[in-house]
Order: structure tokens, then C-alpha cells, then sequence
């Protein structure tokens, strides 16, 4: 029992040593070679610092600052996020190389988003698939930060170092016309449903007019998922926070 009782008072003087190293986010994020690597992201990387996490094929590339967070961790560091940052910029720094047209294209003069690769019509939009470039001149409706294009699909083939513009991507449809669909109301504790019919496709925070299948009644809701609807508190809520403001790092 004495052993025992030894033995666990060592395993909680010894925990405090297993957790993370504390690191924070450089202010500017870049990379000589293309390796993007966890030192290069973060002050006091120590031992993890040439840990690879990504690659940089053009002048930037962007990265999902939850998903590097996750990573860090299993590295042994702790990063925090105190500002909230949703994506990671980085750059390569003066001298280092991109590829082929990419590279061309980082001659010009205003600064717009550019595919890192291919993709194919109904494709999902990832955050490494965009990169920063500079070009003499964008499209009209070049958007004015990733995520205005993160999580979108495809409307048309896309090819790798284009120039990416709103029109090449459209809200993913979670919704098909005609499919039937739950309407929920929830408010103050109080939650009800019903079935309803979709009257078009819709996306999710899109609004959608749904026939109630028991009163045929149409009436107007917000669409929460695959298969589902809000309508009342819930669905004004979500219609608020389709946009949410975003912070970026190191742009």
C-alpha cells in the first residue's frame, strides 16, 4: 500500500513536466525552401522546431490554425491562440523561389488569391489549396480573403496558379428539392419538430421554403444541416452568424 501511495505521489509531482511547451505565433510567418516547418510558425519551438507541417508549393501558402494547433500539440507545444486566428498566412521569404507560373505571377503588383492546385467541378475548397499572389491585375470579383472561398465547391474545372474569383465557386447544398426535411423550433427550453417537404435546394444559413407535410402550410426556414431546418430564435441567430468577422495571421 505504501508503494502504491509512493507511486502516485511521484506520477503528480512528475505531470506538471508533461505538458506542453508554451510557444507563441511569429508575427511573420514565413519559410526560405518550401518546407514549412513548426519554428518557422512559432517563437520557442525548441526541439520541435524543424518538425515539417506543411508545404508551400507557390509564393503563400494558408493553413487552418485549429488543425496546426493539433499538430503542435502532439509535437509537446502548447499554443494557445489568444487572438483567435482561424488561418495561418505564410510567406516565403525574400529570395526563396515558387513554382513555375506562380512564381511568374508574383511579379505584379496587386495582391489576390491563386489556386495551389487543380480541382475538379464539385470539389471542396481546402485552406492549402489557396495561396497569396501578386499579379498586374485581379479579377473584379477577386475575393478579399480565404475564407470566402474555403468550404465552397466548385462550379467549374480549376486550374493550378489561376486567379481565383467568387464566380468560380458556390455555396455546398446540403439540401435537394423535394427532399424531406426536420423543422425545428427552440426557444427557452422549449423544443418542437415537424416534417416538412423542401420546395428547392438550399445550403446551410441559406433560407428555404418548406411545405409542412401535415397542413401543407409553406412556410419559411433557415437550413442547419443535411436533412434539417430551423425556424423562429434558432434560425434569426443563424442567419446573424452566416458572416461572422475573421482575423488572419501574417497576411
Amino acid at each position: 500500500m505504501k508503494a502504491l501511495v509512493l507511486s502516485l505521489t511521484a506520477l503528480l509531482i512528475a505531470s506538471p513536466a508533461l505538458a506542453g511547451q508554451a510557444v507563441s505565433l511569429r508575427s511573420d510567418t514565413t519559410d526560405a525552401d518550401g518546407r514549412v516547418t513548426l519554428g518557422e510558425l512559432f517563437d520557442g519551438a525548441g526541439a520541435a522546431s524543424d518538425m515539417a507541417i506543411a508545404t508551400r508549393a507557390g509564393p503563400t501558402v494558408v493553413l487552418d490554425a485549429a488543425q496546426v494547433q493539433i499538430t503542435a500539440r502532439r509535437a509537446g507545444l502548447d499554443w494557445s491562440n489568444p487572438n483567435g486566428v482561424r488561418r495561418i498566412i505564410v510567406r516565403g521569404s525574400s529570395g526563396s523561389g515558387g513554382d513555375g507560373a506562380l512564381a511568374g505571377a508574383a511579379r505584379g503588383n496587386v495582391e489576390v488569391l491563386a489556386y495551389a492546385r487543380s480541382l475538379a467541378t464539385g470539389d471542396i475548397v481546402q485552406p492549402e489549396d489557396l495561396i497569396w499572389v501578386k499579379v498586374a491585375a485581379g479579377p473584379s470579383d477577386a475575393p478579399r480573403d480565404a475564407d470566402a472561398l474555403i468550404g465552397m465547391t466548385a462550379k467549374r474545372p480549376l486550374r493550378q496558379g489561376s486567379t481565383a474569383s467568387l464566380r468560380d465557386v458556390s455555396t455546398p447544398q446540403v439540401i435537394k428539392a423535394g427532399d424531406i426535411v426536420a423543422v425545428t423550433y427552440e426557444d427557452a427550453g422549449v423544443a418542437l419538430t415537424l416534417q416538412g417537404k423542401a420546395m428547392a435546394a438550399g445550403a446551410v444559413g441559406e433560407s428555404l421554403m418548406v411545405q409542412n407535410t401535415a397542413s401543407k402550410k409553406i412556410i419559411e426556414t433557415v437550413v442547419t444541416g443535411p436533412g434539417s431546418t430551423a425556424v423562429g430564435p434558432q434560425a434569426m441567430r443563424l442567419k446573424a452568424n452566416r458572416n461572422p468577422t475573421l482575423r488572419y495571421a501574417a497576411r
